[in-house]
């Protein structure tokens, strides 16, 4: 990995209709952090810019069965109008049970202080950076 490569940053979202978990990690460390949570692509925007982010992993809402046609047509809207505003590549990874997941995750940590969002979108982040290994 270049040191360029290294320095990348990236950002993990957890996609819902009231809230959007973000999470944050760079290249070289291949650690996702809980960020916060967001409530508009407006404010998903102004992290982008922020945080200088390189790349977007972003979890797709995919049914049990996988089946992708059937997406919430919100979450699609979302999707293609965060294409068009950013010019960094967005990924899209599988959130099956992410929510559960941080959950459980969250229940285990009594002085937790990141939301439940944010570890989702943590837990994605942290899924596609260990598949990057």
């Amino acid at each position: 990995m270049t040191k360029k490569q290294e320095n990348r940053r990236f950002l993990g979202l957890d996609w819902g209709e009231k809230r959007i978990g973000l999470a944050l990690s760079e290249a070289g460390l291949n650690m996702a952090l809980p960020y916060g949570v967001a409530s508009t692509l407006s404010e998903v925007l102004e992290v982008i810019e922020e945080e200088r982010i390189d790349l977007i992993v972003m979890g797709a809402p995919f049914k049990m069965r996988g089946a992708q046609e059937s997406m919430n047509p919100h979450f699609l809207e979302f999707l293609e109008t965060l294409k068009k505003r950013v010019k960094v590549p967005v990924e899209l990874i599988d959130e099956r049970l992410s929510s559960k997941a941080a959950d459980a995750l969250e229940g285990s940590y009594k002085d937790n202080k990141a939301p439940r969002d944010a570890v989702a979108a943590m837990l994605i982040l942290q899924g596609y950076l260990d598949k990057q290994k």
